[in-house]
C-alpha cells in the first residue's frame, strides 16, 4: 500500500498544518497546505525572534551550517530530481541548488573584507564601513525553477546573516516545501528560515504591509505584483529588492545588508 505524503508548512523549525486548514492542489493529486495570514505572522515572529541569534554567530559558523544544508541536499539528490520531473534537466537544477549553497557558505567570513572599508578622515578617529544584516527578509520564490530559484535567493541572505520567510512558488510548491526538510537537519536554528505556500494574491501584499519585516525581494514578481508591493512597502519604508540575476554574486548578498559607519578615537 502507498502511503501518500502529508505537506506542510515549515515555521519556526517545525512542521505545521495551516492553521485555517485550507489546502488546494496545484497538480491536481497531492494537497498542499494554503498558508493564511495568521501562518505568516507567526513565520514572521519566529523570523523576528530568532534574528539577534542567527546574526551574532561567527561567519565562519554561518558558513558550516550553509554547507551542511548543501551536503544533506546532496544527499537527497535522488528524491529532488524525482520530484523535479526527472531527466537532465532536474539533475541540472539539483546540482546548481548544491552548488549555490556551497558557494555562499564560503562568502560568510568573505564579504566583511571585500564589502568593508577603512575610510580617510580629517582628524584623530578611525572611519569603518562594516556591513550588517538587514533583518528579516521576504522572499517571493519563483514559479519556474522552483528549487534553484528558491535557493538563489534564500542564500545569499541566509550568508549576510538575515531570516527569511519565504513564500513557495505557488504552482510548483513541493521542491520548496521538501527544501524544509533539508533546512530542517542542516543546524539552522528554530525561524531562521520559514517556508509558507499558499496564494500569492492573497499573502503577497500582507508581506508588503507587515512592519516588521524589513526588506523583500519581488524579483520573481510580476511587473504588476512589484507595482503592488512597492506602492504597500513605500507607507513602512521597506527595501525592496529587485535584482534579478541567474549566477552567484556578492552584490546578492549586499543587497540584503546595510551599510554601517562606525567611528573610533585614536588611541595614545
Amino acid at each position: 500500500m502507498e502511503v501518500r505524503k502529508t505537506y506542510k508548512l515549515f515555521v519556526n523549525g517545525e512542521f505545521v498544518r495551516s492553521e485555517s486548514g485550507r489546502a488546494y492542489r496545484p497538480d491536481g493529486l497531492v494537497n498542499v497546505p494554503r498558508g493564511s495570514r495568521k501562518d505568516l505572522r507567526d513565520a514572521v515572529r519566529a523570523a523576528r525572534t530568532a534574528f539577534s541569534g542567527w546574526a551574532g554567530r561567527t561567519a565562519m559558523n554561518r558558513g558550516q551550517i550553509l554547507y551542511r544544508a548543501a551536503e544533506m541536499l546532496d544527499g537527497r539528490a535522488a528524491q529532488f530530481v524525482e520530484l523535479l520531473g526527472g531527466g537532465a534537466r532536474a539533475r541540472r537544477e539539483l546540482d546548481q541548488s548544491v552548488e549555490t549553497l556551497v558557494w555562499y557558505a564560503g562568502w560568510t567570513d568573505k564579504i566583511g573584507q571585500v564589502t568593508g572599508n577603512v575610510n580617510p578622515v580629517a582628524g584623530p578617529y578611525f572611519n569603518f564601513t562594516i556591513p550588517e544584516p538587514t533583518g528579516v527578509v521576504a522572499i517571493v520564490a519563483p514559479e519556474e525553477p522552483a528549487l534553484v530559484g528558491l535557493v538563489r535567493r534564500v542564500a545569499p541572505a541566509l550568508c549576510g546573516g538575515n531570516v527569511v520567510v519565504a513564500l513557495a512558488a505557488e504552482s510548483h510548491p513541493l521542491p520548496a516545501l521538501t527544501f524544509a526538510e533539508i533546512l530542517a537537519t542542516s543546524d539552522f536554528p528554530a525561524g531562521v528560515v520559514n517556508i509558507v505556500s499558499g496564494q500569492r494574491k492573497e499573502l503577497l501584499p500582507w508581506l508588503a504591509t507587515h512592519m516588521d519585516i524589513n526588506a523583500i525581494d519581488v524579483a520573481a514578481c510580476t511587473s504588476d505584483e512589484m507595482k503592488t508591493v512597492e506602492a504597500a512597502a513605500a507607507d513602512n519604508v521597506k527595501r525592496v529588492i529587485k535584482t534579478r540575476s541567474e549566477e552567484h554574486s556578492p552584490h546578492l548578498i549586499t543587497a540584503f545588508m546595510e551599510m554601517k559607519t562606525v567611528w573610533h578615537p585614536i588611541g595614545v
